[in-house]
């Protein structure tokens, strides 16, 4: 199995600006140039703004291409658990704004004509054990108090493989090709006329009250306004917020083409996507090339400065492990290739939005469900930033200029969650 560190997928020519030399003056200068940037710098674009986009590798180079493919409404939070802590009303905003998010990466893929494979079928938040059904039970029945379209089904019924015993089903929502739509993004953001500067790291942001320099490593821009969509790799500069992330290292496989008999064998006959209801998610989809991608399961923590690494070897043996339980009718099905990325876990657990100070907003909408989230909220600080007043789907994750509490995510928090889902798994063999 090939372990790879450059997926390609963001990688391929464009007309674009080169590296920054010397210094340049705009409007407006965005730091980060994943799906929340790009989003960004569309909108400002198409406002008539000036505005400069920087990126240190290629545009969609981090967790917009390397992630598992799935445009959800999901949030990090497990909804049981923000029920005690939330109100109704609280609760409602941040499920509105999670579909909403779904809706605009939708209309983004139909609007810029982005061939990215999206299958638009919903996502089922899988059970393994008959405690996990009960949990989805729960679950299904709150989420559709707060206005989600999430629903409980049974596992046979639902068209699910043998093994998954049902549960929450969203239909809204679905699975795509994420390094081709980063493709699609990137060119749309270069047509629109955005001044884009790839291989241009950020090194340091500063505020002088008339506006906002950004040091990069061969020069300098001066603009009114700054936005940080930097994702993972925020922290390294010192006007992030303190404690606003943990980057997380997560790792995702793909398999060879698998017959549609088989899969209908087992009795996956819907197809539909799955994620698990465990501490730390595991994700499975089929894509429209027959193979099957599954990840996460087991992550880790990461320091700044992040290094350029290839998933584990460690972590991919125990991710084709979990693959051969969850489906043994499939044992004989060898893995392809493995690759993965950093993502960000806010100390909140919930997608954030704020000021980093007057002249500085930030957004990390990620914590593994950001590739609709980040977009939509890149464009919604976009609008902000130009002026539009504060809309009520930014307003349910503003932070302000409010401090973070240290983060709980870590390595041994972390491990301890993937022992903890290791046990609740023997526990659930035990009991079938």
């Amino acid at each position: 199995m090939e372990l790879i560190h450059d997926t390609g997928w963001a990688a391929q020519p464009a007309t674009v600006e080169p590296p920054l030399r010397g210094d340049i003056d705009c409007d407006v200068v965005v730091i980060g140039g994943g799906g929340g940037g790009m989003s960004a710098a569309l909108r400002l674009a198409e406002q008539g703004v000036d505005v400069v986009l920087l990126e240190a590798k290629t545009l969609g180079w981090g967790a917009t291409s390397r992630n598992a493919g799935y445009i959800t409404n999901s949030i990090a939070a497990d909804p049981e658990l923000l029920g005690l802590f939330l109100k109704r009303e609280r609760l409602q905003s941040l499920y509105r704004y999670a579909e909403n998010s779904v809706h605009f990466a939708e209309k983004a893929i139909a609007r810029h004509g982005i061939d990215c494979g999206y299958q638009r079928e919903g996502i089922v938040m899988a059970a393994v054990s008959k405690g996990q059904l009960r949990h989805a039970r729960r679950n299904a029945k709150l989420m559709a108090e707060a206005g989600s379209s999430a629903t409980f089904v049974e596992g046979r019924e639902a068209g699910l493989p043998e093994g998954f015993l049902g549960g929450m089903r969203e239909g809204v929502g679905g699975t795509l090709n994420p390094g081709e739509f980063v493709l699609g993004l990137r060119a749309a953001t270069i047509a629109a006329g955005v001044r884009v500067h790839e291989c241009t790291p950020a090194l340091d942001v500063v505020d002088t009250g008339a506006g906002v320099t950004v040091h990069t490593p061969n020069g300098r821009v001066r603009a009114r306004k700054a936005l940080l969509t930097t994702n993972a790799y925020g922290t390294t500069l010192s006007i992030t917020p303190k404690h606003l992330s943990t980057p997380v290292w997560t790792s995702l496989v793909e398999t060879e083409p698998v017959a549609p008999e088989r899969l209908d064998e087992i009795g996956w006959t819907s197809r539909a996507p799955m994620v698990t209801l465990h501490m730390i998610l595991e994700s499975y989809r089929v894509t429209p090339r027959g193979t099957i991608v599954f990840g996460t399961r087991r992550v880790q923590a990461g320091r700044h400065p992040l290094p350029e690494r290839t998933p584990a070897p460690n972590v991919v043996d125990d991710l084709v492990r979990g693959f051969r339980e969850r489906f043994p009718g499939l044992r004989d099905i060898q893995p392809r290739q493995a690759w993965g990325g950093w993502i960000a876990m806010s100390s909140t657990w919930l997608p954030v939005a704020g000021e980093a100070s007057g002249n500085v907003l930030y957004s990390l909408a990620c914590n593994g469900h950001g590739f609709a989230q980040a977009q939509y909220v890149g464009n919604l600080l976009a609008g902000h930033i130009a002026g539009a007043p504060l809309h009520e789907d930014l307003a349910a994750i503003w932070h302000g200029r409010k401090r973070f509490r240290r983060s709980l995510v870590g390595g041994p928090a972390l491990y301890a969650g993937w022992l903890a889902d290791r046990a609740s798994d023997r526990l659930a063999a035990l009991t079938k």
